[in-house]
């Protein structure tokens, strides 16, 4: 079986209870006021970055059309809706033929963002695109937050390998998805099986202090460990102590031993040391890996030391220290009545305490200066100035309901490269400051 075919990896009749009750009792209310089939536009964005970083990632967006496609009420999701008395009868007979059947537009995955960016635009009947807000949000924010801290850990490791070990640190459907985001923000492994097997992400892992823990002694363990993976497997060299850990690695799997992994203590010292050990063994062409609560900014520290790998767990699948992007999902524009061809007007929501929003079925293009660097974020409602047609940032993704633009990971992975290899230089660096490019409304 195609892993992509797998969809979901949860055994539910739909998606469509991932989602807040006060969905179903505004499609009730609006379907009893006449107001339901009114054509509207809503639009995914966030108001402002995280604290300190200087660009988003859009993550998730192969997710959101998994779910899309998978947004059905059917006879268990209503027999569930009808006993908790959430809605009324019409409302449960119209629910009973949902599907999405607008246009989805939007920054294409793995592109970059910043506030203002319609990274989202949905398209349809009031009552069809009001009902997938939950979901998109709650797929967007925590895929696009664990990919910028992805691509601030890729930036930081300056091309090293950068393993997703993060599984064991939340919850386990979350893990797959992280581990997915990760991959698009430009790690190249993943320890879960379950996103090696639904995502075909590389996979890699050999074993843990409890398999030295388990013999009698470590080198009964790194013998077991090479009589089973062979010398080129990575052995954990700090149970014990690390010096004469690595000594007998060698001695077991010889000079070809594949790696060595340091999971405690100073890792640059040690890894250093280590260095140096395996080079006067002989084992010169032994890889280092280093774990232990890595972030970016440990990362960075470690750039001068003789590291070839870095696994990285509980602050990848937090968003190192921003584990949503604080996106939302707005009306920004309807029609005063229903029908396709209804003309739309823009509506806003006008709010104290910086919550406003700018009504508007929007656009955006990203204006590069003389060498091609990007130099602005520009969003606008009107028509697009023709220096920028070609710059356009949202791409078709769903149209009449019909998905039309999947691809493959690697394809988002790539974009992602190129997208963050395009700012200015001060993207990439980890010190605190304001998004890297201006946002102009035109």
């Amino acid at each position: 079986m195609n892993a992509a075919d797998l969809r979901l990896p949860v055994d539910v009749p739909s998606t469509a209870l991932f989602t807040d009750r006060y969905e179903l009792t505004m499609l009730q209310a609006a379907l009893r006021s006449g107001t339901a089939d009114r054509r509207s536009v809503f639009e995914v964005f966030t108001r402002r970055l995280p604290e300190g970083r200087r660009y988003g990632v859009v993550g998730g967006t192969g997710r959101v059309l998994d779910a899309v496609e998978n947004f059905r009420f059917d006879g268990g999701v209503l027999d569930f809706l009808a006993a908790q008395k959430i809605v009324d009868e019409p409302t449960l007979a119209w629910l009973a033929g949902y599907r999405f059947r607008g246009d989805i537009l939007g920054y294409p995955e793995g592109e970059v963002y910043f506030p203002g960016s319609p990274i989202l635009r949905v398209e349809g009947t009031f009552a069809e695109a009001v009902l997938l807000e939950t979901v998109i949000l709650s797929i967007l924010n925590h895929d696009s937050a664990v990919a910028a801290a992805a691509s601030r850990m890729a930036v930081a490791a300056g091309g090293r390998p950068l393993i997703e070990m993060g599984a064991r640190r939340t919850h386990e459907l979350a893990a797959v998805a992280a581990a997915r985001a990760a991959y698009v923000g430009g790690f190249a492994s993943t320890s879960d099986l379950a996103a090696g097997f639904r995502y075909s992400i590389p996979t890699v892992g050999t074993s843990a202090h409890a398999f030295t823990l388990l013999h009698d002694s470590e080198r009964d363990a790194f013998t077991a460990q090479v009589d089973s993976l062979g010398g080129g497997t990575t052995l954990l060299v700090d149970t014990y102590d690390v010096a004469e850990a690595v000594r007998t690695a060698v001695e077991i799997a010889g000079p070809e031993l594949g790696a060595v992994r340091i999971d405690s203590g100073d890792l640059l010292l040690l890894a250093h040391r280590v260095r140096q050990q395996l080079d006067d063994l002989g084992a010169t062409k032994t890889k280092i890996v280093v774990t232990s609560d890595l972030d970016e900014y440990a990362i960075a520290s470690l750039a001068a030391a003789p590291v070839d790998a870095y696994g990285v767990g509980t602050q990848l699948v937090t968003g190192s220290g921003h584990p949503t992007c604080s996106m939302v999902y707005k009306l920004v524009a309807r029609a005063d009545e229903a029908g396709p061809d209804a003309p739309l007007r823009p509506v806003a929501k006008k709010s104290m305490g910086g919550k406003a929003s700018v009504g508007g079925r929007k656009w955006a293009a990203r204006r590069p200066d003389a060498a091609g660097v990007a130099e602005a974020e520009v969003v606008g409602t009107g028509p697009v100035p023709p220096e920028l047609a070609d710059r356009q940032l949202l791409v078709e993704l769903v149209r009449g309901g019909e998905v039309v633009a999947r691809e493959p990971l690697d394809a988002a992975r790539d974009r992602h490269a190129a997208a963050r290899a395009a700012l200015p230089l001060s993207a990439t660096q980890l010190s605190r400051g304001e998004p890297v490019l201006p946002t102009e409304y035109l």
